[in-house]
């Protein structure tokens, strides 16, 4: 790991020092009217370029140009906790925190949104916020588009076509313009544990019992095995080293959703640098570090308690207590690509995402009534028949 020049959260670029900005306010947190923008010009035709899927360049939409990303000389690297201390609070306002106008350099319009990169409504150039105050902790890094248009929309294709018992037309969907392309925050947190435990172990044994039943009319008797368990009090020490558990640093989506997109390749993250941005929606996170180091140490727990389990070994476990102490504890914000497409169908708004570097896809889906049915009624023909080749062998 390397350091960065600059202190972690601390703002990079023109727009870093308020005072040389007047028309950022970001102490008040309300939007900034005429805030500066990122956009990447083609070094052919003078059009805004974005970020190709599954590249290292940028790619002009209108010519084909591409010009490669230039890669920045650091490494993605962990923070310390104390880190976070250290940062000043996040502004609060009148209006949510981080809202913004851009100033589109295509048109000169003015888009206000509180993402870190969009389009322009007017002229749909890619428009990236410059890193500013605003943002108490800044991106460490970003696993980049893997996936274009044409490669999500296949991954959506095959998922519909394996849908079991969805209507046909389902299968339209993939054939929509309607993908959206996001990176959302994520948290991630590494730690060293060592956890203090208190539980039992139960052992098995066995106890040969005499039973009275009826067999053909009279009392039979019989002897069978019965288990029981024998405790004992357990009492041990534990430890486990945690890397990069991860948290979704936004509540736009719904975690149990988010969740079942794992797992993501994090090996495959860069440096954070904002011509990754560019072409895609980049949404701020609204999750807080500290909560988010709430719900990770929660997911440690359920390891640290199935390691408890395994030290107390024996046929059962119970676990009455766990003491765990944290150090090394590290974070970093990092952003992860998303394609989304909300489709409607029979009145009502279904949301499907694809993961853009793995084709991994999760969301809801209609079922066909219809095709239950028929599948209910073939079930019962077969049974049906079953039945009567066993009855005509008798």
């Amino acid at each position: 790991m390397t350091s960065n020049d600059q202190p972690y959260g601390a703002p990079t670029g023109p727009a870093a020092d308020p005072a040389a900005d007047p028309a950022a306010d970001p102490a008040a947190g309300a939007a900034v009217p005429g805030a500066a923008s990122l956009s990447y010009p083609c070094q052919a035709c003078g059009a805004t370029v974005e970020f190709a899927p599954g590249s290292d360049a940028m790619r002009c939409p209108y010519c084909g140009q591409e010009q490669a990303v230039t890669s920045v000389p650091r490494q993605v690297r962990e923070h310390s906790w104390d880190e976070l201390a250290m940062l000043p609070a996040k502004p609060r306002g009148s209006v949510p925190a981080g809202v913004r106008a851009y100033v589109c350099p295509g048109c000169a319009a003015h888009t206000e949104t509180d993402d870190l990169s969009a389009r322009c409504q007017f002229c749909a150039t890619a428009l990236v916020a410059e890193p500013d105050a605003t943002e108490r902790v800044a991106p460490e890094a970003v696993v980049p588009f893997g996936l274009d248009r044409n490669n999500a929309r296949e991954a959506l294709r095959k998922w519909t076509s394996s849908r079991w018992f969805a209507p046909s037309s389902l299968k339209k969907v993939s054939e929509a313009e309607t993908f959206k392309g996001s990176y959302l925050p994520h948290w991630t947190y590494d730690a060293e544990t060592v956890s203090h435990y208190r539980g039992q172990r139960g052992q098995y044994y066995y106890v040969t019992e005499t039973y009275t039943t009826t067999e053909n009319g009279e009392s039979v008797t019989k002897t069978r095995e019965v288990r029981h368990t024998r405790w004992f009090a357990a009492s041990g020490t534990v430890s486990r080293d945690f890397d990069d558990v991860l948290v979704a640093g936004t509540n736009h989506v719904a975690t149990k959703q988010l969740d079942k997109l794992t797992p993501w390749p994090l090996e495959e993250a860069k440096p954070f640098q904002p011509e990754y941005l560019a072409g895609f929606q980049t949404v701020r996170y609204d999750v807080e570090p500290e909560d988010g180091l709430v719900t990770a140490k929660e997911r440690m727990a359920d390891v640290i308690t199935r390691d408890c389990r395994s030290d107390i070994g024996g046929d059962e476990q119970r676990v009455h207590s766990v003491d765990t102490r944290y150090s090394g504890l590290t974070f970093k914000l990092m952003l992860l690509p998303v394609w989304f497409l909300t489709y409607l169908y029979a009145g009502k708004s279904w949301q499907v995402m694809v993961n853009a570097r793995t084709a991994e896809v999760i969301g809801e889906r209609p079922y066909s009534k219809g095709k239950i049915a028929a599948a209910v009624v073939a079930a019962l023909v077969v049974v049906a028949a079953i039945v009567l080749v066993v009855v005509r062998q008798r």
